[in-house]
């Protein structure tokens, strides 16, 4: 009876040393939401506060290790507060909208040629997207740009 009591002491010793680091100060600080943010609002550090996680989180799973990561982008699912926000639940805003029509920007050294389209898909900001020129119904490619028009060609 001695020893399995003297057993189970180095064994309550052992599992109390491994949780020592993490009450001491060894947990990892990660974003969460601190309201729950729905599909499509726009996340702001204000919505977000930080809570501690076991050591080794952030690396074992591919979630947002700081505020900074997430603000200024779109929510893709329902984040619940307190819960860790994974990378693939947040997306850059769209600029481009499907269904709107927004200028086409054709650039050739000088050679400056704008039109209005049809944007077929939306998109973000350098995403390739899919549009259809009013006129001539032509069906163009180009890329997304930072004030939602999108550069064709050239």
């Amino acid at each position: 009876m001695a020893r399995l009591i003297a057993r189970l002491t180095i064994l309550a010793a052992t599992l109390l040393a491994g949780l020592a680091p993490a009450a001491a100060g060894g947990f990892e600080m990660l974003p969460v939401a601190s309201v729950t943010i729905y599909p499509g609002d726009l996340i702001s550090e204000a919505l977000l506060s930080e809570a501690r996680f076991a050591p080794g989180t952030s690396a074992a799973y591919p979630v947002a290790v700081t505020a900074e990561e997430l603000a200024g982008k779109v929510a893709r699912r329902t984040l619940l507060p307190g819960k860790l926000i994974a990378r693939n639940a947040v997306a850059e805003p769209q600029l481009v909208q499907k269904g709107t029509i927004v200028t086409a920007i054709y650039q050739d050294a000088e050679l400056v040629i704008t039109a209005s389209v049809l944007a077929l898909q939306s998109g973000a900001l350098t995403e390739t997207i899919q549009v259809r020129n009013i006129d001539s119904g032509k069906v163009i490619v180009g890329t997304v740009q930072a004030d939602g028009s999108v550069r064709v060609g050239g």
